[in-house]
């Protein structure tokens, strides 16, 4: 199977066990991807995906949510691990209410904030109930 062969959606076909799916995927075929929550309601859409440089994990994805379009709405930092693959919907899912989307530390999209201060890093971890591992090198 070649890297490169994805199909309509950018989702990589299934070669079985040998190739890229589920379990491994570029991040370039989640981009896009629609966030819902267990209810099902729509929350946003993946526009990024940080990398820690520091030790080669995800970090967070970026959602976009509001807006017409997502065009004039807010960015969120969601943590990786508070994302959860529906493969079969090919989306993701995110436990939480739609209402607290818009309480959630957000940002407008011309004015990133410095994801590796770890004070605005312990306080989206918070927020989404998944506490932020302390970096490598880092107690």
């Amino acid at each position: 199977m070649s890297y490169h062969s994805l199909d309509a959606d950018g989702v990589y076909v299934d070669a079985g066990p040998q190739g890229p799916g589920p379990a491994l995927m570029g991040a370039g075929s989640l981009i896009g991807d629609h966030v819902h929550n267990l209810k099902g309601e729509h929350l946003g859409l993946i526009k990024e995906i940080m990398l820690d440089m520091h030790d080669g994990k995800i970090a967070y994805a970026v959602m976009a949510h509001g807006g017409l379009l997502t065009l004039g709405g807010k960015l969120f930092a969601v943590p990786w691990e508070a994302l959860t693959l529906d493969a079969a919907n090919r989306r993701f899912t995110l436990n939480i209410d739609r209402e607290r989307i818009a309480n959630a530390p957000g940002f407008d999209p011309a004015h990133w904030p410095d994801m590796a201060n770890q004070a605005w890093s312990a306080q989206v971890h918070d927020y989404y109930q998944h506490p932020a591992e302390p970096r490598s090198g880092q107690s």
